[in-house]
């Protein structure tokens, strides 16, 4: 969310940063909340006016009690009680405003950093660099969804049966392949110095709306109406809430944590190439790291974060490129958002594998996650987070980039994983 502050002292560059996010009504909802800023200041400033009058008003009227003055006492109670009155409609009116503020801050993308480039959609992302040759196949090779097939490794029937179309069941070297990948990463995050935590798959919507999911993505979140609980669609929201409401000592800073989770998106659904097989899933394991720093840190942080994502990639000998998002492709929460892509050579397309993005203070503004610094006033801290990695496009690339005519070879680093190095 972003700071009023930011909104009344740096309102072009406010307006700059929305319109490169093509957020359409960027100029009347900045201009509604300072408008609505100036009505609370106004009745802040109304009613401390009158809190004091009264604070006043009541030491006068002890005085006059004393000295048997009960006539003035009653007089000055007359204007304590309209006293009373005013602050108390002052308080109502305050909460309204204050609710009013928040409700249209809320509606608000994060501003894009300077670096990230013009553009509506996908096809204007920057290509920042790319990595590993493009394996050629063998005649007669096949996408991961026929592979699957042959081999009897995940069965998309099954998981139709049981819950509906999106939720896989992995079976065999499948499901081995599948603990084997989650482990590796694990392990990856920890030797780069994160710390490994559980977290709950099921978040309040206080938690939602404190990393952004609320309310921008409602329908894209599974609800249990009667708890009022969510499924979560990454392991960034429960991870990033558990620093809400806190105040970090700068001694340990920077936090830096890994989770292991399944996550869950009501997004799937259409048909075609794009949404085949692994392409795209309602349930999907995922492995996410996550920094929260010092804001003059995070950017280096974000470097730091991609470099250790690309490593994972090139251990596993994956042909990959990274994407600087555009204006109009980023997350609405995000500053600056590196894509991480893999090339899928049996669909001979890109497939997105990862995103790594950095907050800036938008999220901690929500959470209220700060730090002191020198001198002993809070800040707001700098959130960040990717994906270390999402499995299924990864097995799709896995298996197609590495099929043979008799069998799939297994990356090296996976062997003593999966106690196995070939499928088939």
């Amino acid at each position: 969310m972003l700071q009023v502050s930011v909104l009344k002292e740096q309102t072009d560059r406010v307006l700059a940063g929305l319109a490169k996010k093509h957020y359409p009504t960027g100029p009347a909802d900045v201009a509604a909340i300072l408008d609505l800023d100036q009505r609370r200041r106004a009745l802040q400033t109304s009613h401390d006016a009158a809190q004091a009058e009264a604070n006043d008003l009541a030491r006068q009227i002890g005085a006059l009690m004393k000295s048997g003055d009960k006539a003035g006492a009653d007089t000055l109670k007359i204007r304590t009680t309209a006293l009373k009155q005013h602050t108390k409609t002052a308080t109502d009116e305050l909460t309204q405003v204050e609710l009013a503020i928040q409700q249209l801050l809320y509606k608000l993308p994060n501003l894009p950093h300077a670096s990230v480039p013009e553009g509506r959609a996908a096809a204007d992302n920057e290509l920042v660099r790319e990595h590993g040759a493009i394996p050629e196949l063998y005649a007669g090779a096949q996408p991961h969804w026929e592979l699957i097939k042959k081999y009897d490794i995940i069965d998309f029937e099954l998981g139709i049966k049981i819950t509906g179309a999106g939720f896989p069941v992995y079976k065999g070297q499948g499901a081995r392949l599948q603990r084997a990948l989650v482990n590796f990463f694990l392990d990856e995050a920890r030797e780069a110095g994160y710390t490994e935590v559980q977290p709950p798959i099921v978040v309040n919507e206080a938690s939602a709306t404190a990393t952004g999911q609320l309310p921008d993505k409602e329908g894209q979140m599974y609800h249990d109406a009667k708890d009022d609980l969510y499924l979560i669609p990454t392991a960034e929201v429960p991870v990033t809430n558990l620093y809400r409401d806190e105040i970090i000592p700068v001694e340990k800073l920077p936090i830096r944590n890994t989770a292991y989770t399944p996550c869950f998106r009501r997004e799937a659904g259409s048909w075609g190439a794009d949404v085949r097989g692994l392409n795209r899933l309602h349930q999907f394991d995922k492995v996410e790291i996550v920094q929260i720093t010092q804001p003059e840190n995070s950017y280096a942080a974000l470097d730091g974060m991609v470099a250790h994502i690309e490593s994972l990639l090139q251990k596993l000998g994956l042909p990959y490129r990274v994407l600087r998002l555009c204006g109009g492709d980023m997350g609405f929460t995000s500053a600056l958002t590196y894509d991480l892509e893999v090339w899928s050579a049996a669909q001979g397309r890109w497939l997105e594998v990862s995103s790594a993005s950095n907050f800036e203070t938008y999220q901690a503004n929500r959470l209220k996650c700060r730090y002191r610094a020198d001198g002993g006033k809070t800040q707001l801290l700098h959130t960040l987070n990717g994906s270390a990695l999402a499995l299924p496009r990864i097995v799709a690339a896995l298996l197609e980039n590495n099929q043979t005519a008799d069998g799939i070879e297994l990356p090296e680093v996976l062997h003593s994983y999966c106690g196995f190095s070939r499928i088939g």
